[in-house]
């Protein structure tokens, strides 16, 4: 019985979390946008440079999938925006403590605009399905997350240095999948732990959801 009553509370929490998410004010997003941007420029100095590579190994991707699932589409997508932007003017909180333009036009500069893109891809699907809430759901996402960041910097890495598609993978993708599957894993685990399994604010299948608390 007593377990039984911990459970409850602690999904009464959970959904208490996710609303107190939704109803605060645009300041208040605001300050936490900034905020996760803030914890992604910290865990970007967790650096390991590669020889073969200019693209480091970096703790950035596990923040980066965290902060969709914390704040959602809109800010989720804006806390990665800022960011980008405020890195580019100058802030020195990418990697290896490095700001300006020459980050974001250099060879990795593309990851970052993937960061953006993953952010609000996987708030907007966390937001929109109650379904995507379970750890497996929820492990495809991360893994779709990692595969948007893959995209982009890949895309933009072999512009810069006109590499070919075998040399393009074995720079900019390759060297980093087995750490971003575990990323990926820990994220997922993440939020299935915080992200309720009840329908709260007009998700595309609530109805499937009606009367289950929390």
């Amino acid at each position: 019985m007593a377990v039984a009553s911990y459970l409850e509370r602690y999904r009464y929490r959970r959904y208490s979390l996710f609303r107190w998410r939704y109803k605060l004010g645009v300041s208040q997003k605001l300050g936490l946008a900034l905020a996760l941007a803030a914890v992604t420029g910290l865990v970007a100095q967790l650096r390991v440079p590669l020889p073969f590579t200019p693209v480091p190994i970096t703790g950035q991707v596990f923040a980066v999938l965290l902060t969709g699932v914390l704040l959602g589409r809109w800010y989720g997508g804006l806390s990665m925006g800022l960011y980008a932007a405020i890195g580019g003017a100058g802030v020195g909180w990418f990697a290896g403590w490095n700001g300006g333009l020459s980050s974001l036009t250099g060879a990795t500069g593309g990851y970052i605009l993937g960061f953006v893109v993953a952010a609000f891809a996987i708030g907007w699907l966390t937001d929109r399905y109650v379904s995507v809430r379970s750890f497996f759901p929820l492990l495809v996402l991360m893994l779709i997350g990692v595969g948007i960041i893959y995209l982009f910097g890949a895309v933009w890495l072999s512009i810069v240095l006109g590499t070919s598609l075998t040399k393009t993978l074995s720079l900019a993708v390759l060297p980093f999948i087995p750490l971003d599957l575990a990323k990926a894993a820990a994220v997922a685990g993440v939020a299935y732990a915080l992200l309720p399994k009840a329908a709260y604010n007009g998700e595309v299948d609530s109805v499937r959801y009606l009367g289950r608390r929390f």
